[in-house]
Parts: C-alpha cells; structure tokens; sequence
C-alpha cells in the first residue's frame, strides 16, 4: 500500500484524535454542552467524502514534499471547516437532512422537543447549528495551527487559509442573493459556483497543501489551471445530483434543489431553452417547499426537454478535460499525478 494509500483513514483517525482533546474543554464549561459536541462528532465521524483533505494532501505531494503526519492533520482541518459551512448551509437552505441522517438543526429542534423546553423548537435548532458551526470553524483554526508544521510553513500557508474561508463565505452570501433575485444568467451562476465550490473544495486546499510543502510560484499557477476547472465540474455534477441524484446515494430527499429553489446552472440552463409551458411550470414549481414527488418529475422533465442537463454533462466533459490537459504539462512531482488524475475523474463522475 502506497504511504497515502489509507489516507481517508488516516484523516479520520486525526479527527477522532482532536475531537478527543477538543470535545473534554468545552464540556468541562457546562454539562449542558455535551450534546453539541456529541453532535459535533457524530457529523465529522460519519464518513462524508473528505475530499478537500484528499487535495491538501496531493498539493503537498505535487510539491515534492514527503508524506508525514503534520500534512494529514493540516489536511483534516480542513474537514472542520466543512462542517461548519455545511451547518450553516442545512439552516440557510432549511434543510431536513444531511449524509442520510436529520441536518443539525434538526437534531436540536428534536431534542428541545424531547425536553419539553420553552419556546419554539426550529428557532432553538436554528441557533444550536449556527452556534456548532462557529465552534466548528475555531477547532479548524486550532487543528492547522497544531498539526506539527514549523513557523515558515505555516505563515506560507495563512493567506490562502484566510483567502479559502473569504471566498467560501462571498460565494455563499452570493448564492443567497441569486435565490433572492428568483436567478439570472449561466454566467452569474457560474460565478457562485467558482467562489463557493470550485476554490473552496480543489483549488485552495491544492494551495495550502503546496504552500506547507514549499511549492513554487509556477507550481501554484498550474494547480489553479487544473483546479478551477475541476471545482466547476464538481459543483455541476453536484447541480445534476440534487435533481436527479439517488437520495440513497446523496444522502438528501429527491429533488431537494428544486424545493429550495436553487439558482443554478442546471437551472439557469433550463429557464434560457424553455418555451412558454414549460416557464410557467419552471416559474410555479421551483422552490416550493411543498413540492411532492410528481412535482419533481414535472420539473425533471422540463430541465431534461429544455436540453439543459445534457448541456451541463457537456460543460462537465469539457471542464474535465481541460484539467487534466493543465494536468499533464504541470510541474508536479510524479509521485502525484496519478492521485489527481483519479481525484479528476472520481469528483467528475461521482453519483454522490
């Protein structure tokens, strides 16, 4: 087995490792604080995909650095992050579950419930997520900081974490807005996904592996020309699953985006090619919270007939390819160009 042939197991055992040390501090304040971090651990240890540690990982490989336990801890942080914008995203979105299981605020609406506590429950939920987000993000913070790097290479290393968390939280508020504004344009789209998923899960993590590996100017040039490309990818196949995923495989109800009314691509797509039925059906249907199951294939079928989901494969294909030709001329050390090449083809294929 190559020395990161385990690496998803090695990130989840640093995490279990931190929670460990992390968890008794805060517990040790109130008594009443241990389910937060109960909840805390039950979402950072149930899985998820921990690709953003994968790319960290491989950043620092393609810089030529040696494969240790300071870049597996630097790369799991990244992993708190995660959970802090996906909590605050389940509350934004209003969002039932997450990974199969009640979303966080869920989870604590159900318990206000349990305990037979004053006031209103959503609005206790709503809180305990945000709040568990926050605490999520300073135990990221605190993960990189101790995750055995010396000075030099963590101060390479700061601006792009800094860098990584502003534009995850532009593109979010972005986001916000195009739901707010009922969409726009494939370009606007494009946009929110860039900020909020392309540099956030494959370009930055690349960066800050590389940085804490000593990487050159060049090196980080040629990770962003096959980063970018492969984040849109993957926030597109992402567009694709939350119409058409299987809720067994993504972990989420069928159709969620559209109940959300989620201004994507896909969506942006399917509102340019639509003729006037199919607008209409498009206009009254999508982010209905109470859309049921033949709602969904209605708007399924309108974004299949308008040619809008085969023109997001298309878009994916060409994003692909155009990674991994960045790829195949970057300056990487050899020892990581087969991880990235597989990390390209899992992120742009996945089915969850």
């Amino acid at each position: 087995m190559s020395p990161a042939g385990d690496l998803r197991e090695r990130v989840d055992k640093a995490l279990h490792e931190f929670l460990y040390d992390a968890m008794p501090p805060v517990t040790s304040i109130a008594e009443e604080l241990t389910p937060l971090v109960k909840a805390a651990e039950a979402f950072l240890l149930d899985g998820g995909k921990r690709l953003r540690p994968a790319f960290c990982y491989w950043g620092h490989r393609a810089a030529g650095a040696a494969d240790s336990e300071s870049i597996v801890k630097a790369a799991a942080s990244l992993e708190l992050l995660q959970a802090c914008a996906l909590m605050h995203d389940d509350v934004i979105d209003r969002s039932d579950t997450r990974r199969g299981a009640p979303s966080v605020h869920r989870r604590f609406a159900a318990l206000h419930r349990v305990e037979e506590w004053r006031g209103d429950p959503e609005g206790f939920g709503e809180a305990a997520a945000i709040l568990l987000g926050d605490l999520a993000l300073i135990w990221a913070d605190t993960m990189l900081a101790k995750s055995g790097f010396e000075a030099a290479a963590f101060q390479r290393a700061l601006p792009i974490w800094d860098a990584m968390r502003i534009e995850v939280m532009c593109g979010q508020y972005l986001d916000v807005v195009e739901q707010a504004r009922g969409g726009g344009s494939v370009e606007r789209a494009l946009r929110v996904a860039r900020l909020k998923s392309a540099k956030y899960t494959i370009e930055r993590p690349l960066h800050l592996g590389a940085a804490l590996g000593g990487g050159s100017d060049e090196l980080m040039v040629s990770l962003s020309d096959y980063g970018l490309p492969l984040g849109e990818a993957f926030q597109l196949r992402d567009d694709i699953l939350g119409v058409f995923g299987d809720p067994e495989v993504t972990g989420k109800p069928a159709g969620d985006d559209l109940r959300e009314g989620k201004r994507t691509a896909l969506v942006a797509l399917a509102v340019d090619g639509a003729n006037d039925a199919q607008a209409q059906q498009l206009r009254s249907r999508l982010g209905d919270p109470d859309l049921d199951e033949d709602g969904v294939v209605v708007l399924r079928d309108v974004i299949t007939a308008t040619g809008a989901a085969a023109e997001v494969e298309r878009l994916i294909t060409q994003r692909l390819d155009a990674a991994l030709a960045a790829l195949a001329t970057a300056p990487v050390d050899e020892s990581a160009r087969p991880a990235l090449t597989d990390l390209a083809d899992a992120v742009s294929h996945r089915a969850g």
